[in-house]
């Protein structure tokens, strides 16, 4: 089998860690083609005796930690985004969603890392307190048309100090939420109680006020399609609530990052960014 055709059915879930890792789409993607216009360009590059997923995440993650900020240019905004990233210890935060978000247990972390096994427990930990460190409690929005789910994501989010400003099962009852209680940061799901979408609510919601968007669905292959716009944030049902925990640090530390490039430590309220774009 052929490099592609072993890489091939792991490109989706790579561009989510890479979205995930850089808080931006454009930067998460723009990595992911500079590893496979690098493996073009020489095959040998992608590591023998591993299986292709892992191979994958070590080549990727190898190119991810050799480009300097200087080197990669994008624009402003996402050379700032790997900067800030960069200058927050990036190894820990690497195995801290291998672990909670690409579900990758310690050996296969180990060897994506290149590191022993025993270092893997240190590099999660360290990262867990850094990202935590640095998060003040955020208001978030739930919606979520299972009342079920929409709990137990109620009960992640308040068990890690977070404040639920309500949970919407309905469009209309999502944009009401929202304008009402200006929340940080929203969880969603795509398909609501009504028959309306996630998507088009969190669109509607993100004509008046900029915040990080997390998907949660039972069909993450309807957003992560290689079309653009998709989202930064995706988590897949059934879900664990350590990865719903990480990927809400993830969005947060990236909105922390947002508000000091600002130099106001406020958060903007305008934006006429979609969903995918800004999620």
């Amino acid at each position: 089998m052929s490099v592609s055709q072993s890489i091939a059915p792991h490109l989706p879930s790579l561009r989510r860690f890479a979205r995930a890792l850089s808080g931006s789409q454009e930067s998460g993607d723009a990595y992911v083609v500079a590893l496979l216009e690098a493996l073009v360009d020489d095959p040998t590059l992608f590591p023998t005796g591993l299986e292709p997923k892992i191979a994958l995440y070590r080549v990727f993650l190898k190119i991810w930690n050799s480009v300097g900020t200087n080197d990669f240019q994008i624009s402003s905004e996402t050379s700032e985004a790997i900067h800030g990233l960069q200058t927050l210890t990036p190894k820990p935060r690497q195995a801290f969603l291998l672990l909670s978000v690409e579900g990758f247990d310690a050996d296969a972390i180990a060897k994506i890392l290149d590191i022993d096994t025993g270092e893997v427990a240190v590099l999660i930990a360290a990262a867990d307190h850094e990202i935590a460190s640095q998060l003040d409690p955020a208001d978030i929005l739930i919606i979520e048309d299972e009342p079920l789910t929409a709990a137990h994501l109620e009960e992640i989010v308040t068990g890690i100090g977070h404040n639920v400003t309500g949970t919407a099962r309905t469009h209309a009852a999502a944009l009401k939420l929202a304008r009402e209680t200006q929340p940080d940061l929203i969880l969603s799901d795509i398909q609501l109680a009504d028959g309306s979408s996630g998507v088009e609510a969190v669109n509607e919601i993100l004509g008046s006020l900029e915040l990080p968007v997390i998907f949660i669905t039972g069909h993450p292959e309807l957003l992560l399609t290689g079309a653009k716009p998709e989202p930064t944030f995706l988590i897949a049902k059934p879900f664990n609530a350590e990865t719903v925990k990480a990927i809400i640090g993830q969005a947060l530390f990236f909105q922390v990052r947002s508000r000091v490039k600002d130099g106001n430590g406020e958060l903007p309220r305008k934006s006429s960014e979609s969903a995918a774009d800004a999620c």
